[in-house]
């Protein structure tokens, strides 16, 4: 029997093919970067204890845990990269600011909503970036993200509205596309400038 280069994805998705021993390596480095990012991000101290904190907890996560193996297939774009983290830190503000004003509005009862926002990008990298990305903005919680679909389904805090839940959808797909335009693969633009966060009929 003769071995084939390909490994089978979800159902009902196209074959992947294997990943070479480079990539695997490439990979498993990038995997670490952004596990130590989070763990620094988690406690908002840039330090060499919390470096070699986030070190030690990625290398026990990675192999109690192995992650499925992503393909990485674009490159880091420098300025859309510092475009993304200015966004970034805009919206933490942002974000924050409103909570803490949600929270001293007394006698008044947040109110909330389960929002689905289908990504136009589905691979395992962006969704999960995407979902790291919300996950540390005050106020939204990734509930469940459902990888066949690239769909994430996501709590928001403070939504009175039914304008207010699509302008919300309308800013996950345009943090989606800071994410691909700083990290993502030529074909991975494509898509997204085929299809804008503004227009009508992005899957949602």
């Amino acid at each position: 029997m003769s071995s084939d280069p390909l490994t089978p994805a979800e159902p009902n998705e196209p074959l992947r093919p294997a990943l070479s021993r480079t990539a695997r390596r490439r990979n498993q480095v990038i995997a670490v970067t952004a596990l130590v990012a989070v763990w620094v991000l988690l406690w908002g101290t840039l330090s060499w204890a919390n470096i070699i904190g986030g070190l030690v907890v990625a290398a026990v996560l990675l192999a109690v845990f192995p992650l499925p193996p992503v393909t990485f297939a674009g490159r880091i774009h420098p300025l859309p990269m510092l475009r993304f983290w200015l966004h970034f830190l805009r919206d933490l503000v942002v974000a924050s600011a409103q909570v803490a004003w949600l929270a001293m509005r007394v006698g008044h009862t947040p109110q909330s909503a389960i929002i689905a926002a289908r990504l136009r990008v589905n691979t395992d990298l962006n969704l999960t970036l995407t979902a790291e990305a919300l996950s540390l903005l005050p106020g939204s919680l990734i509930l469940e993200a459902d990888r066949r679909t690239g769909t994430l389904y996501i709590h928001v805090l403070g939504v009175t509205s039914r304008d207010e839940v699509e302008r919300f959808r309308q800013g996950v797909l345009e943090l989606e596309a800071r994410i691909v335009e700083a990290i993502g693969s030529p074909e991975e633009l494509r898509r997204i400038r085929e299809n804008p966060a503004d227009q009508e009929g992005v899957p949602a």
